[in-house]
């Protein structure tokens, strides 16, 4: 009984649409908010973050995992009451873990924000992630809930909602008491985040009432014991591979500065460097990827029913349709990123140094977006533990390089950058060859990126000679912004469309690599 409020295709295109709504609006919220704040204050925002990512890794993440893959697998098998059952059982666990977490952090707040974090200005911030942390855990779980069951419009029209609230209290409580000190500007970012959980919270608990009551409540159900072992037997990897690296990610971002005075800089630069890699940098490069949830919402839940049901071939056929849409799609747009991000850099963030270090960091994030697809297929595939340790791995060798190349004289931000590229190459690498041990699924990642990487080539060219073009003429940034990209873009479409990419050619080829598991045969995509 899995209800399904569209198509595969009406639902990727629906969540894309939403997601890509809701990226664009936190962007421009990050934009104004780093315009208000400053370079520093971003800093101080980008070392509590990890800390709240920490505590929902405890508390949360796995939860939410079990929620998602349960719901897809119980329908699948007409169990309303057992995904019921999982809910409920989700949400008592997630009391039980929020409330030690919560004391704990109460307790130690001072000692983490001086000794772990290195900066005692993020005291008011971490005391205010406590409540954010326990409403984003309740809306998690139930917006999983439509995720597994493949609703996508009910989270989706949520988390957009949630996008303009979140702005407009933030910037709204910043214009209300700024000026202040950097460590009560960090704590009205954070108050401005409780009020857009409560009502993301609350309306997807209401939602989701509403929509067991239509479902009723078909099926025996599950044994306590057992739907626990199959909820831990999800969680606990989950949980602990986020966990562990959420701690890394913690480690690492309040290494950083660390590494960079020891090597010479000033506390405050440091910190302004900082925020400007890691708040704006990143998050520009990142804007690309908006695409990539909404497939990978789609794919898990599908791919996890059709594993329930041992259709192997047809979940690794939805891990190589997402692979070819992620290489279709983000080729050209960290090509193209590449070569108007200095400018854009300067035009939304007012910062010169938001356009460096683009071609490491456009090279890692495409990886990225390789990883995070095959990892979602492993983690469907109920391999969840091999995602795990490829993620804990990938964590460490960037902890690693950050700490070693960092604190040589002249390394600087460039010793991150290198971790970062390193560890994203051998995430891909190790999630290929997992994905293709546990479910067969054979993908030729240099044949599948041949037409595109030409077309991606062909327009990443002619996108730098328009650019230099009018730079040279001294037009506005803006001008030349929109100019490179509209043009870059028409000439991928048409490079491709010249190459028949798209009209079967491209996705036959890759679609003879994907093996079913058994051995017993080929398909075509």
């Amino acid at each position: 009984m899995r209800l399904k409020d569209s198509s595969a295709g009406g639902s990727v295109v629906f969540l894309t649409v939403f997601s890509v709504l809701s990226q664009l609006l936190g962007f421009l919220y990050r934009v104004c908010l780093s315009r208000m704040v400053g370079a520093q204050v971003m800093g101080l925002y980008q070392l509590v973050m990890p800390v709240y990512s920490v505590l929902m890794s405890i508390t949360a993440i796995g939860l939410t995992a079990a929620v998602s893959n349960l719901t897809s697998r119980y329908l699948a098998l007409d169990n309303v009451r057992a995904v019921r059952q999982t809910v409920k059982n989700c949400m008592i666990l997630l009391g039980c873990l929020m409330i030690p977490v919560a004391a704990v952090t109460a307790a130690l707040y001072d000692p983490i924000s001086v000794y772990l974090l290195g900066d005692a200005r993020t005291q008011m911030g971490l005391l205010l992630l406590l409540p954010c942390v326990a409403l984003t855990g309740v809306e998690n779980i139930h917006k999983h809930f439509f995720y597994g069951a493949g609703q996508v419009r009910p989270p989706a029209v949520v988390e957009l909602m949630e996008q303009f609230i979140r702005a407009g209290a933030v910037l709204g409580l910043l214009m209300l008491f700024l000026p202040q000190n950097p460590e009560r500007t960090v704590g009205l970012i954070v108050v401005g985040m409780i009020v857009c959980e409560i009502f993301s919270s609350a309306a997807l608990v209401i939602l989701y009432r509403r929509r067991m009551s239509r479902m009723g409540s078909n099926g025996a159900g599950e044994q306590p014991r057992r739907l626990y072992r199959r909820m831990a037997g999800i969680a606990l990897p989950v949980g602990a591979t986020a966990l562990l690296g959420n701690l890394m990610g913690a480690v690492n971002a309040a290494l950083i500065p660390q590494r960079l005075v020891a090597g010479g800089m000033e506390l405050e630069r440091a910190m302004s460097d900082f925020g400007v890699l890691c708040g704006m940098t990143m998050p520009m490069l990142s804007l690309p990827t908006v695409f990539l949830g909404a497939l990978n919402l789609i794919m898990v839940p599908r791919v996890a029913g059709n594993c329930a049901l041992g259709r192997t071939d047809r979940a690794n056929r939805e891990v190589l349709r997402t692979l070819e849409t992620v290489t279709l799609i983000i080729l050209p747009c960290m090509a193209l990123m590449t070569v108007v991000g200095p400018d854009l850099g300067v035009l939304l963030f007012g910062e010169s140094g938001a356009g460096q270090y683009m071609v490491p960091l456009a090279v890692a994030t495409a990886c990225g977006c390789f990883q995070a697809v095959l990892s979602g297929g492993l983690n469907a595939a109920n391999h969840q533990g091999t995602a795990a340790l490829i993620a804990l791995i990938c964590d460490v060798v960037q902890l690693v390089l950050t700490a070693l190349l960092m604190g040589r004289p002249g390394g600087g931000m460039g010793g991150f950058v290198t971790g970062v590229v390193v560890s994203s190459v051998l995430g891909l690498a190790l999630c290929g060859l997992a994905i293709r041990r546990h479910t067969g699924l054979q993908v030729k990642l240099c044949r599948m990126l041949v037409l595109p990487g030409l077309a991606t080539l062909l327009s990443w060219q002619l996108a730098l000679l328009l650019c230099n073009w009018l730079r040279q003429a001294q037009a506005p940034q803006v001008v030349q912004v929109g100019a490179v990209l509209a043009f870059g873009a028409v000439v991928y479409l048409s490079a491709l469309c010249a190459m028949g990419v798209g009209q079967g050619g491209f996705f036959l080829s890759a679609g003879k690599n994907c093996v079913d598991k058994s051995g017993q045969g080929r398909y075509n995509s």
